[in-house]
């Protein structure tokens, strides 16, 4: 018998396109762009920059940017990664010596920004696959962010629960009267209902509109950002921004239930949902929702994953990374053997091998491109740390860096750090079937397999199979070298059987409580039927968005 949510929405469906963001009028704005004749890709742009306006805690300009596109002239998907570097000119140890005695870089401040790749991936996914021009593309969210917009229940908890983070925060308070200023004008996170405006933010957008990357990275705007960082304490400089972002790179791909699954490679952490996979392949027993065992394995499955990637996963241009050992057979074997189905491990080691707040959206259009990309500033408001006259805040992914210089991952100039962005995409023989993504950093690969398995082992459908409860297993080893106590955190909706089964087997587990609001992330997904030829969208009820169809 199917396990329900509390959620009572159906999938929505459409003929000649889909949209799904957690914006409803991210989601409309590329459904609009579709109904004018636009690509999926053209779409896309258009939602991220308007979730850019509506969701300035999640995502915006200052961040990254990754994406999976499935062409369907070439029968192709390509990947995207247009993730920023840090800063040319400090080196590790003039790193370590500013943060000591500290061993991790802050989540906030100047210390944790690097450059923002987001833009040059707009511009390079749109010089490929788009059609209509960017003045075109960017003017929904233009027209939103100067004339104001609405915001919505979700997205005003998540900003006011931001706001008193950061303004508790002691690293950033030589800037807090900047950022209150845009983002608190009237002392406070907005309300439900408020309508907002940010004239700063679409001033960025037309630069871009009409100047490309160029008006971005170099520049007015581009001298504003370096200025605001280094006044700040960092070190980006103008050839910083002037460098190259964003890059196509080559899908990883394993076998699942019949279908291909496929994610990015490091400098991301895609190739954990790959590796997960395999381990719910290679012995986990039959997939029921109802079953403890399966979520057991599932939790093991995780740990050995995260011990992986803890180890092994960082930026390519600096490391000879193993990922295609983690994802052969004999080595998934090996490490499903450690799994003990009658115990939790408190924690793994990395296998030994040789040698060895962020936002979601996905669209399809009637020609059949899919779409699948993540935005993301990290934490809320990321850096804390605005641009003048820019009207968004920098990202503050350089906290991924381990400071430990045997660390594949250690700080470098000029480096990419470790990345929880990881768009996800499923075919069967060749033929798209599926975009999809979760948020919520660690949560990200985790949410992932939970959405697989309710879509291809427990047969529910795409808005159903993001509606479901999840738990989110936190601890062992993490990439920037820090070390936490395994606990599973679970909705209060999973079902009591599971629990009582996985407290049995020794899962340390906690309940979310209201209090912390979202812990287990978000989803969307468009899924394709190939025979009529139509899709179905599903967006999670966890957060404001919507699934639009035409």
């Amino acid at each position: 018998m199917l396990e329900h949510s509390t959620d009572h929405r159906g999938a929505a469906h459409g003929q000649r396109g889909m949209a799904v963001s957690s914006q409803p009028l991210a989601s409309a704005a590329g459904l609009e762009i579709l109904r004018e004749g636009g690509t999926a890709v053209d779409a896309a742009i258009a939602m991220n920059a308007m979730l850019a306006v509506t969701e300035p805690y999640m995502c915006g300009p200052g961040g990254d940017l990754f994406a999976l596109v499935w062409a369907p002239q070439e029968r192709r998907l390509w990947g995207l990664n247009a993730s920023g570097r840090s800063a040319g000119g400090r080196t590790l140890a003039e790193l370590r010596a500013l943060l000591a005695p500290e061993t991790v870089i802050p989540i906030r401040g100047a210390h944790c920004v690097t450059t923002p790749g987001g833009v040059d991936g707009w511009c390079t996914l749109h010089a490929r696959f788009g059609r209509l021009p960017l003045s075109r593309v960017l003017g929904a969210a233009i027209a939103a962010a100067r004339e104001g917009y609405v915001v919505q229940p979700v997205t005003a908890r998540g900003w006011a629960q931001a706001l008193v983070e950061i303004n508790a925060d002691v690293a950033v308070r030589p800037y807090l009267t900047a950022f209150n200023a845009l983002f608190a004008p009237e002392g406070r996170a907005p309300a439900a209902g408020v309508r907002l405006r940010n004239g700063e933010l679409a001033d960025t957008f037309e630069l871009i509109a009409s100047e490309g990357r160029e008006g971005f990275y170099r520049g007015e705007l581009a001298q504003r950002l370096v200025a605001a960082t280094r006044e700040a304490g960092g070190a980006l400089q103008l050839q910083d921004l002037a460098g190259e972002h964003a890059r196509w790179v080559s899908p990883l791909a394993t076998p699942y239930r019949g279908y291909e699954v496929h994610a990015l490679p490091p400098n991301g952490q895609g190739a954990c949902v790959l590796q997960m996979l395999n381990l719910l392949s290679a012995g986990a027993p039959p997939a029921n929702r109802q079953d403890a065992a399966w979520w057991h394995w599932f939790i093991e499955a995780k740990k050995l994953a995260f011990a992986d990637r803890a180890r092994y996963y960082a930026d390519p241009d600096f490391s000879q990374l193993p990922v295609s050992q983690l994802l052969t057979e004999a080595y998934t074997q090996r490490r499903a053997a450690l799994i003990d189905p009658a115990r939790a491990a408190p924690d793994f080691p990395p296998g030994l091998l040789q040698g060895s707040d962020t936002t979601y959206f996905a669209v399809a259009d009637a020609e059949g491109m899919l779409v699948s990309a993540i935005q993301s500033i990290f934490n809320p408001f990321g850096s804390a740390l605005v641009v003048p006259g820019g009207g968004f805040a920098l990202q503050s992914r350089g906290t991924g860096f381990a400071l430990d210089p045997a660390h594949p991952n250690a700080y470098a100039p000029g480096k990419r750090p470790f990345h929880t962005l990881m768009p996800g995409f499923v075919t069967r023989a060749g033929v798209p079937r599926l975009a999809f993504g979760c948020i919520g950093a660690d949560m990200q690969p985790q949410g992932q397999v939970q959405v697989l398995a309710n879509l291809f082992d427990f047969g529910y459908d795409v808005q159903q199979a993001g509606a479901l409860p999840r738990l989110r297993h936190v601890g062992g080893a993490q990439p920037n070298g820090e070390h936490a106590p395994s606990v599973v955190w679970y909705e209060p909706q999973m079902p009591s059987v599971v629990l009582e089964g996985l407290a049995l087997r020794g899962q340390v587990l906690r309940e979310i409580t209201p209090e912390m609001g979202n812990f287990v992330g978000g989803y969307q997904g468009i899924l394709y039927d190939p025979v009529s030829r139509a899709f179905s969208g599903g967006s999670d009820p966890r957060f404001d968005g919507l699934a639009l169809g035409c």
